[in-house]
């Protein structure tokens, strides 16, 4: 018998049925109990995700979306932040992206009730997306946050978290669909419309320094990221966004010319289209890793009060790893947030403060000598 002539979609119950789950439903020995359950789960067409925010961690949920629809081809909605819509808009695996502001509103989750979504997927798991699966009364997988594997190793140092990225926490929510992760790495999608005219980039290879962080412990101090770039001969391109304009101003004039400060005067996906064309990203622990990573831009990450064993370095493909960490490891204070402070809670700042400057121009100068060859 030919599988490829199975491997059409076919129709149960007037229920569209993806080409996996007919070669399954073909099987004659998926009789039992348990392999009915599957097959009702396998036969799943309209799938709810929830992330709510933020730049990075809607970033990570990518492979989720990419491999449910090539897998599955099951018809994805996704609900978000209206300020986080953009990174989702531009993504040709999901159907649909509905948004909210601040809360959301009840009209929407009338809305939400009235497409009768055969699987909510929460990859934000809180106690918002507690109260929306309440209302939608829909079946539900969350992801695992590991929040007291976290606790631990913030409070007590002891560190029980696993040796594996959050993106494969996120794609457990699937398990139970027989998706599996395709060693694709993270999608970001730069839209062709998005305007190029007004950035004006180094003529030659340059390397972007994403300067900014929402949380103060996790970018390096205004004087860190001058030394670095002094350092450094090559172009750098400053990223950020408003709360980094001023800084990037004072750096540029004083790093010298070939030094550009683009904090607040590019989108986000201008900001990732500057990445793209770089040789290779500096960056902290935010938004514009994951994308450098989606990109499979070379980075030199640098962290401060967050480490990357939560689970959130830089994501690549299976087989390569283009990231290199930068961060102070003689600290018993580390990691004092999962997320990050507005201030250093022991007054020395010193997971930045005792960060080398030389070791990252030792890496950059690595890293181009690298491409050149």
């Amino acid at each position: 018998m030919d599988l490829g002539s199975l491997a059409t979609p076919i129709h149960f119950f007037g229920r569209r049925i993806g080409p996996a789950v007919s070669l399954w439903f073909l099987n004659e020995k998926a009789s039992c109990k348990v392999c009915g359950w599957l097959f009702l789960y396998a036969c799943i067409l309209k799938i709810l995700l929830l992330r709510f925010s933020s730049i990075g961690d809607i970033v990570l949920t990518t492979p989720v979306t990419r491999c449910l629809k090539k897998q599955l081809g099951a018809e994805l909605h996704f609900l978000t932040k209206d300020s986080f819509a953009s990174i989702l808009d531009t993504n040709p695996y999901i159907d649909r992206v509905f948004t909210f502001q601040k809360e959301i509103p009840a009209s929407l989750i009338d809305h939400l009730k009235s497409e009768q979504y055969d699987l909510i997927l929460d990859l934000h798991h809180n106690l918002r997306t507690l109260r929306l699966k309440m209302a939608l009364r829909r079946p539900v997988f969350s992801f695992d946050k590991l929040n007291w594997k976290k606790w631990l190793l913030v409070n007590l140092k002891i560190d029980r978290m696993p040796e594996e990225h959050i993106v494969y926490r996120y794609l457990a929510t699937t398990k139970h669909l027989g998706v599996q992760y395709d060693g694709d790495g993270l999608d970001y999608f730069i839209p062709e419309t998005v305007d190029l005219d007004n950035i004006e980039l180094p003529a030659q290879a340059f390397v972007a320094f994403a300067i900014g962080a929402t949380h103060a412990t996790k970018r390096l101090p205004e004087k860190k990221i001058l030394e670095i770039c002094q350092r450094i001969a090559i172009p750098i391109v400053l990223l950020g966004g408003k709360s980094e304009q001023e800084t990037g101003e004072r750096i540029a004039r004083a790093a010298g010319g070939h030094v550009t400060n683009m904090c607040a005067k590019l989108s986000l996906h201008q900001s990732a289209h500057v990445v793209r064309l770089s040789n290779m990203v500096i960056t902290h622990d935010t938004g514009l890793m994951h994308i450098a990573a989606a990109l499979r831009k070379p980075i030199i990450s640098v962290w401060g009060s967050t480490v990357p064993r939560f689970g959130m370095w830089p994501f690549y493909p299976t087989g390569m790893d283009l990231n290199t960490s930068v961060e102070a490891l003689d600290l018993d204070c580390r990691p004092c947030s999962k997320i990050g402070f507005d201030q250093c809670p022991k007054s020395h700042f010193n997971c930045m403060h005792k960060i080398d400057t030389a070791q990252i121009e030792s890496l950059i100068s690595s890293i181009q000598h690298a491409s050149i060859g």
